[in-house]
């Protein structure tokens, strides 16, 4: 039974402002300002990244899933929660 295609997106650069993922020809920087679920995360679960449709991102060692889409544009994926804020 084939298994089904899936793309490599590779972890090309860390710094301790974000890291840059390389998706085919593209290069793209993941700021821990906007991302801040990486800030934390070690360099292994940083780099192990599956790129499973072409707007898919998923890190399984964080169980982050994210568009593509919102890397290039964050300001149109603005960070909300639903959470009540702490009393």
């Amino acid at each position: 039974m084939p298994g089904s295609a899936t793309s490599v997106a590779e972890v090309t650069n860390v710094s301790r402002h974000g890291f840059w993922l390389l998706l085919g020809a593209e290069e793209l920087h993941v700021p821990f300002s906007e991302f801040p679920w990486f800030r934390a995360a070690t360099i292994e679960q940083i780099t192990t990244v599956e790129w499973p449709a072409a707007d898919h991102l998923y890190w399984p060692m964080l169980d982050v899933d994210l568009s593509v889409a919102s890397i290039r544009q964050p300001a149109a994926f603005p960070l909300i929660s639903k959470a009540a804020p702490d009393a």
